[in-house]
């Protein structure tokens, strides 16, 4: 250095390069080297010099690799990085990857972007052809192999995957101080980051291997990663080891069995429970040969007469022929089974969402109210409001109640009317199909009841059975099979889908398929949505014949349903489907170019895949066909829902276009994407839109604002309370248009879903996507031509609960901690008859406890008159209610007693709050939940909801469990509401304590 610091010019360094003596060419270069820094625009005039030492073949390789470095840093200086990089190869060894410079970074950086795209492009062209430099490869070599030596193993992983470097990006894994942490984060990058589909699988593939090496290998991931591979063989063995071994064991496999029933993957987990079956009927063989025809022939007849929890007398003869052992296996063989059929986890759902139902039938009420019977718009609004509200809670009470009101449906809003019964019983698998049998076709000729009622009841069959259909499909199938009335087959195509959904069950397909070919444009639209539902992911080459029928036939409706049954048809089949979407989004007729919009949002869902975004966009603004253009901003929400983040940033500008169509996608796009989120930047660009001057755009901005705020309560943002009494304005006031007030009757309905209970969530918590749910968001999207899909809503509730389980798959009593104040989580206050048409709502102060026992008060005193024609059904969600504030307030001591109304005392709220096993935690508050450290019960896996299994720590002991009541025997016990109130509580096992009486009136 001392060179440099003397010189005050580069330019006697560079005469000396003109020496004849090679050691004078060597001192002048690695002194510029040294002051290259300083001098570089002098030495920038001497390039083609130093650049034909570099290439003389005389000198010897040190002179010319520092000849290179030289140049390449004039060349960054110079901003030429592409040069600049290429004479760095040239300078091998002397180019140090570990320097922390700006130069070295820079190009480093420039090094891994050029072999990443090359080695990108060879993968794509599915050819060796593109020659990557071996320098090139050397240096990224080098830089993976100083991040790993370094211990920045997560710099290295992604550097790896970038570089499709797969046995450096297992080096970096298997060599990390944490290899479980490492693994879920390659995991995550490989959904967030990776866009190729066939190179996510071999990500996938190898971090399943690498797992499998580990020790102890964590096997929820595994499984995760199998299902994203599809393949239900390796899971099935997993499952049958962990069964085959100690109670911990078979535990973590009913869980895992909870999470794959989580990404609704139907197909799938029957693929799993079958192979499970085969292996049991191998073990078996020895054991007892005269059941081993039933156990091959019939695999779920077979696992239950080798159950232990059933009868006696069944247990006995199993146990003297099969060792210890094989009972136990074959006992927890049979709860897998009902795991992954889907039965426990429904069950399960449909209980926590009967016994915590807390929809309000105030709100009901005042919109059966204000709408005026002409209007059948709303009508049917309202009864659509009210399936949505009661979702899955099978409380039909508001129906029972209104009677003559509801029968003043006719034709289509009386389908309707019928359906939305499957969406209040969604889950009823035992009874559905006898509490449908008044409306169901009557077998002969002609049936009883009206074809419309006929046809909605068949679709309420798949409503309730949706993605659930082995005990249902072949009574639909039969019903179809048997009528040639349009509107029935409308009712059982829609059902079939829904139940079949993504079985690609070819008999069915044929029997959809007769349908669509009779050329009824009632049922062939069904059809065509249906032969989706069923082939839902499978891009199958049945896509090409549709698409052949679409372009022969002349009714709009049945091209629109084909066109979105081909979407259906690629869903999440990324670069696979893009011929057949650039085929659709070519085609001359704008309803299959529609068409193509889904397919694009269904075939990418979730990637945030730029590509898709783009075109998307380009459509968005260019196509010349409004409705084209509206699904184009719609679909965006698809592809965007694993980052909600970026939507309302995308389509801001789109939201303010001119064009009405484009403001209704955008503002359905931020609703699809955000859903369940309560996002500030969603909330905010929504705001305008309901207020804007065009009403279906009004329409769907209110019912969009209601998807985002589904669970967001008023103390977490005043906006919610400030949007449910815009709702309430818009549906009191009489010179409303039809159109907006549909909407806003819509989205009462979504932002109380499912008794308060429900949100829609589109990725389940291992951020695999739940393809149910983006299905039904898909074809609920379609009710801009057809009202009776709305239901398809049903299909993305999920419940926000978290329900803890044990060996035995009940629901003990167990407590755990929301470390937050419990009125940012808590259910909406009840309303209360409005005096004048202004309801004055109160502030959202925090109240006492007095307040509260006034309000629950008043709610219990509501409600009794609302429950009085009604079953005790109503009753049991008060007394629970009661519960549930009880709970709350424990920590407040004795401030149960009623102040007198002048000195209200504000009591400081409590930071914190016990929540009782089941218990309703929304995604918001996820992040509070804490488990106690001295609880006799530890999650298996550590997630704050969800079905969680829980292992217990005092095995000796009594459990004490919830949830014992289940909808039918409660919906049949139809005491005195006032008996009625105090009943549950004792059932639900909400406090230890009894409750302090109701106020009450005495009559004698």
């Amino acid at each position: 250095m001392a060179v440099a610091t003397m010189v005050s010019s580069a330019g006697g360094l560079l005469a000396m390069l003109n020496e004849n003596h090679p050691r004078l060419k060597l001192h002048a270069l690695s002194n510029l080297n040294k002051c290259v820094d300083y001098y570089w625009p002098e030495i920038s005039t001497s390039v083609p010099m130093i650049e034909s030492l570099y290439e003389d073949e005389e000198f010897d390789q040190h002179q010319r690799q520092l000849a290179a470095l030289l140049v390449s840093k004039v060349f960054y200086y110079l901003g030429e990085l592409n040069d600049s990089l290429s004479y760095a190869l040239g300078a091998g060894s002397l180019f140090d990857v570990s320097e922390d410079s700006d130069y070295v970074l820079t190009l480093l950086s420039k090094a891994i972007d050029e072999y990443a795209s090359l080695k990108t492009k060879a993968a794509e062209s599915n050819t060796e052809a593109v020659e990557v430099d071996p320098r090139l490869e050397a240096i990224v070599e080098r830089m993976l192999d100083k991040c790993i030596n370094d211990g920045k193993y997560q710099q290295a992983m992604g550097t790896a995957i970038e570089c499709r470097r797969l046995d450096k990006l297992e080096e970096a894994v298997t060599r990390s101080d944490n290899v479980h942490g490492s693994l879920s984060y390659c995991i995550n990058i490989s959904h967030s980051f990776v866009y190729r589909r066939e190179y996510r699988h071999e990500v996938l593939r190898l971090l399943v291997n690498v797992y499998q090496k580990l020790p102890s290998p964590d096997f929820l991931s595994i499984c995760q990663c199998l299902m994203f591979l599809d393949e239900p063989e390796e899971v099935a063995q997993i499952l049958e080891k962990l069964l085959r071994s100690n109670k911990d064991d078979a535990l973590l496999a009913f869980q895992i069995a909870f999470d794959l029933v989580e990404n609704e993957h139907q197909a799938f987990l029957l693929n799993v429970r079958d192979r499970l079956s085969v292996s049991t009927s191998r073990s078996q063989e020895s054991g007892q040969p005269a059941h081993n025809d039933a156990a091959q022939n019939e695999s779920p007849a077979a696992s239950e007469d080798v159950a232990m929890t059933e009868g006696p007398h069944t247990s006995d003869v199993t146990v003297q022929q099969v060792d210890q052992s094989e009972g136990i296996y074959a006992e927890r063989l049979k709860k897998i089974k009902g795991i992954l059929a889907g039965e426990t986890s429904i069950q399960l759902t449909l209980q926590f969402l009967y016994s915590h139902n807390k929809s309000d039938l105030l709100i009901l009420k005042t919109i059966k109210q204000s709408v005026e019977m002409r209007n059948s718009v709303c009508h049917s609004a309202t009864i659509y409001a009210n399936a949505i509200m009661h979702a899955g809670t099978t409380v039909d009470t508001f129906l029972r109640e209104n009677l003559d009101w509801l029968s003043r449906a006719t034709n289509w809003a009386k389908f309707s009317a019928t359906a939305g019964l499957g969406v209040i019983h969604r889950g009823h698998l035992q009874q559905g199909r006898s509490l449908m049998a008044p409306y169901l076709p009557q077998g002969g000729a002609g049936g009883g009841g009206s074809p419309y009622s006929e046809g909605g009841a068949l679709y309420a069959l798949g409503l309730i059975h949706a993605n659930h259909g082995e005990g249902i499909k072949q009574f639909l199938r039969e019903s179809l099979r048997s009528t040639n009335v349009e509107v029935i087959q409308h009712g059982a195509c829609l059902g079939l889908g829904l139940a079949a959904l993504g079985t690609a069950d070819e008999d069915i397909y044929d029997d959809i398929k007769s349908v669509l070919y009779t050329d009824s444009a009632v049922a062939g639209e069904a059809a065509g949505i249906s032969m989706g539902l069923l082939m839902v992911g499978t891009a199958s080459e049945k896509a090409s014949e549709m698409l052949a029928y679409a372009h022969e036939t002349q009714h709009e409706k049945i091209i629109r349903g084909l066109a979105l049954g081909i979407a259906l048809m690629v869903y999440g089949r990324e670069e696979e489907a893009d011929t057949l979407i650039e085929q659709m989004t070519r085609d001359q007729d704008p309803i299959l170019r529609y068409g193509g919009m889904y397919a694009l949002a269904l075939a990418y869902r979730g990637t945030a895949n730029n590509r898709a975004i783009r075109q998307l966009l380009h459509f968005a603004v260019s196509d010349v066909s409004d409705d084209v253009r509206r699904t184009a901003v719609l679909a965006l929400g698809f592809v965007l829902y694993s980052e909600p983040e970026q939507t309302p940033r995308i389509v801001s500008l789109l939201s303010e276009s001119y064009n009405p169509h484009v403001r209704y996608g955008a503002a359905l796009a931020v609703g699809i994407s955000c859903a369940g989120t309560g996002l500030s930047e969603a909330i905010s660009l929504l705001e305008p839109l309901t207020s804007d001057v065009v009403d279906f755009v009004r329409q769907g901005a209110l019912i969009a604002m209601a998807m985002v705020m589904a669970q967001t309560s008023e103390a977490s943002d005043s906006r919610v309370g400030a949007f449910r009494r815009q709702l309430e304005k818009i549906i009191l006031d009489k010179h409303e248009d039809t159109m907006s007030k549909m909407g806003a009757i819509l989205a009462s309905g979504i932002l109380d879903a499912g008794g308060r209970n429900v949100t829609i969530r589109l990725l389940s918590k291992t951020k695999h996507d739940k393809v149910t749910a983006v299905v039904g968001l898909a074809v609920f999207s379609q009710f801009w031509y057809w009202y009776p899909l709305i239901y398809f809503i049903s299909l993305a509730f999920s419940p926000t609960a978290f329900v803890g389980l044990n060996y035995d798959l009940k629901v003990p009593r167990f407590e755990f901690l929301s470390h937050a104040k419990p009125s940012l989580f808590e259910y909406p206050k009840p309303t209360t008859v409005p005096t004048t048409t202004s309801t004055v709502k109160l502030p959202t102060a925090v109240l006492s406890t007095s307040a509260k026992a006034k309000a629950r008060a008043k709610k219990e005193a509501e409600q009794k008159a609302n429950a009085e024609k009604s079953s005790g059904a109503e009753a049991s969600s008060a007394g629970s209610s009661a519960g549930k504030g009880k709970s709350v307030s424990e920590k407040d001591g004795d401030s149960m007693q009623i102040d007198s109304p002048q000195e209200k005392k504000v009591e400081p709220e409590p930071s914190f709050e016990i929540l009782t096993n089941p218990a309703r935690v929304v995604p918001a508050q996820e992040k509070f939940i804490k488990f106690l450290e001295e609880s006799r019960y530890v999650p298996v896996k550590l997630t704050p909801s969800g079905f969680v299994l829980l292992r217990d720590l005092r095995p000796t002991e009594p459990e004490v469990f919830s949830l014992t009541d289940s909808p039918s025997s409660a919906a049949s016990n139809t005491s005195g509401s006032a008996t009625g109130q105090q009943a549950p509580s004792s059932t639900m096992a909400v406090d230890e304590e009894p409750q302090p009486p109701q106020p009450f009136e005495y009559t004698s």
